[in-house]
């Protein structure tokens, strides 16, 4: 439903983008049912990486005992080796299991969130979707859930443990010399007085610029293969590239102002926390005080060992924080997604009678500032065939995808069978009208179940029968494997087959109210002819509304609808109209130069009465 639409009694309303699920809000609501594995996953990771500093003390403690003056004590020596390698094993086994745990633990994440989200797209208005680019949707069920996966599967533990592990070594270091521990701290206050420059307003603006423009190279490249073969049938294919020429230029400048601004921040960071220079520092500071006797040469081991571990918390907060703004960006972008307000359920459904569609007063507008359509009122009664024509714009093709729900009026309302569409199960409605566009969409699925969509327990001869009647038969037959061909895979169909299949998945569906929109747009006329018969034979008392963008089309049509701007400005049979020498007749005198031969004059119009 758009904005500002009114709320409708016995209508659930969507609900707005805060009472969204706050397993939907974000990576911590998700995560919630499986808190426990969560927790486990740190608690391993810290006790893996504590125990790893057994070897490292043990070798501290084998200086100490072989540079102790007086004879070796072979016990303590033995004790202390077995003491580094069991704790060598034990870091080995449970960081292991914390990152198995992690990784199974972020793949049913994962699939929460695509679950989620593949639901939620399920339910929110199919316009909104055919308004998205391809390569936005992409790129959040795709790249952006894959991007919670270092926030899940590796920065919580590994956190967790990069600041236990070194507090447990300033503990130690503290018991052996609290003057050079601090001396080995230098490092680290460098390192940290750089981190708030990198997490300025403007560092996170680029940050955001830059995120920004690799998504638009994204949607770009979608669109581009998408349809270059289109564009370099017209010899466009230096044009149609250069939306993708323009994201990458855009994309190449946000990516210099961000290395500028970052490079040197960055470069000083990694100085600071590097072993050569955290090396240089602890060794400094240990022979001044080993020169001056306020330190044993035995105690200056263990700070060159345990001081390089000092700085692992700055460098995890450099990675570990930008991993966790990318998950939570990436976050922030699939709670967009499941905010968009799904299409209202009727709480309390109202069954149809009979087939009658009815618009009163519908106003729509795909923006609040802009309507499309203005105060239509039409009547389509059972068993006719009413043809919406104008010109480009006039809101043809918005007007009919009301009708299976695409999206709901702005005001007014829309009766099949004396009930609101609003008011219609959604699995009901969707069962009793049917719709063909010209832009069809084939699944990566057989033949026979493609034509089958909506009757998925549908015979195979009801199949053939639809493909016969939509004059799709023989070219099925011609497949490698006939029915059972997976199109998008075994083979590929043109665009005239591809809606004929999407006719014949129409016909097979039966339903009392059919939608088209240009459906025999891209077939040859002797086949538009056939599909046409197919589709008066079968309509019995089928309620039908078409667009016609070939005016040669609606020779048939009981009733012709003229829309301009929006509105109704004519209405009447097709030779009415053109007797009335109107709007119709006018549009109907433009598409007359294209006609190439008698069969191209609708019956309607008798020869020598044409319009002048």
């Amino acid at each position: 439903m758009t904005a500002g639409a009114p709320a409708r009694e016995g209508t659930r309303p969507a609900p707005p983008p805060a009472a969204v699920p706050a397993a939907g809000r974000s990576t911590a609501g998700l995560l919630r049912p499986y808190g426990w594995v969560f927790a486990a996953v740190v608690i391993l990771q810290v006790i893996g990486s504590v125990a790893g500093l057994a070897p490292l003390l043990a070798v501290v403690e084998l200086g100490r005992a072989l540079l102790s003056p007086g004879p070796v004590d072979h016990g303590h020596v033995r004790l202390v080796v077995i003491a580094g390698a069991a704790g060598l094993l034990v870091r080995l086994l449970f960081t292991a299991a914390s990152s198995g745990i992690g990784h199974l633990l972020d793949g049913r994440v994962q699939l929460a969130f695509r679950r989620r989200l593949a639901a939620h797209l399920g339910r929110v208005p199919i316009g909104w979707l055919s308004r998205r680019r391809t390569g936005e949707l992409a790129k959040v069920v795709g790249e952006d859930v894959s991007a919670v996966h270092p926030f899940i599967a590796h920065t919580p533990g590994e956190l967790a443990a990069t600041f236990v592990v070194p507090l447990v070594s300033l503990v130690y270091l503290f018991t052996v010399d609290w003057r050079l521990t601090l001396i080995t701290l230098i490092p680290v206050a460098l390192a940290v007085a750089l981190v708030p420059l990198m997490m300025t307003p403007a560092r996170l603006r680029e940050q955001e610029e830059f995120d920004a423009a690799m998504g638009r190279i994204t949607s770009s490249v979608v669109e581009f293969v998408q349809g270059i073969a289109v564009v370099k049938a017209f010899g466009g294919s230096r044009r149609a590239h250069r939306g993708f020429l323009a994201a990458a230029d855009e994309f190449v400048g946000v990516f210099s102002r961000w290395v500028r601004g970052m490079s040197l921040i960055a470069a000083g960071m990694q100085l600071a926390l590097s072993p050569p220079f955290v090396l240089l520092v602890v060794l400094t500071g240990g022979t001044a005080l080993i020169m001056n006797g306020g330190l044993a040469p035995a105690d200056l081991l263990p700070f060159p060992l345990l001081g390089l571990g000092l700085t692992a918390p700055i460098a995890a907060l450099g990675h570990g924080f930008d991993d966790m703004r990318a998950a939570r960006r990436a976050v922030g972008r699939i709670r967009e997604v499941l905010a968009v307000p799904p299409l209202p359920e009727p709480a309390h459904p109202v069954a149809p009678r009979g087939h009658r569609v009815e618009l009163r007063g519908v106003r729509f507008g795909y923006e609040a500032d802009r309507e499309v359509l203005r105060g239509v009122d039409l009547v389509l009664e059972p068993g006719t065939v009413t043809a919406v024509v104008g010109q480009s714009g006039s809101g043809k093709s918005t007007l009919v995808r009301l009708l299976p729900r695409f999206f709901d009026p702005t005001r007014g309302s829309i009766t099949l069978g004396g009930a609101d569409l609003r008011e219609i199960d959604g699995r009901e409605l969707h069962r009793l009208v049917s719709f063909v566009f010209q832009d069809v969409r084939l699944l990566r699925a057989s033949v026979a179940d493609n034509i089958a969509l909506a009757v998925p327990h549908a015979g195979r001869d009801d199949v053939i029968r639809a493909a016969r009647l939509a004059n799709i038969h023989d070219r099925i037959l011609e497949l490698p494997r006939g029915y059972d061909t997976v199109l998008g895979e075994e083979a590929r169909l043109s665009g005239g087959e591809a809606q004929r299949i999407s006719i014949a998945r129409a016909l097979l569906a039966d339903a009392p109210v059919l939608v088209l929109d240009e459906a025999t747009a891209f077939a040859d006329p002797r086949t538009e002819q056939a599909v046409r018969r197919a589709l008066a034979t079968t309509a019995g008392d089928r309620t039908t509304l078409v667009i016609a963008h070939r005016l040669e089309t609606i020779a048939d049509a009981d009733t012709v609808v003229v829309l301009e701007n929006g509105e109704i400005v004519e209405r009447g049979g097709p030779a009415e109209l053109l007797a009335r020498n109107g709007r119709f007749a006018a549009l109907w005198r433009s598409h007359r130069p294209a006609a190439t031969d008698e069969t191209e004059t609708p019956a309607c119009v008798p020869r020598g009465d044409e319009p002048r």
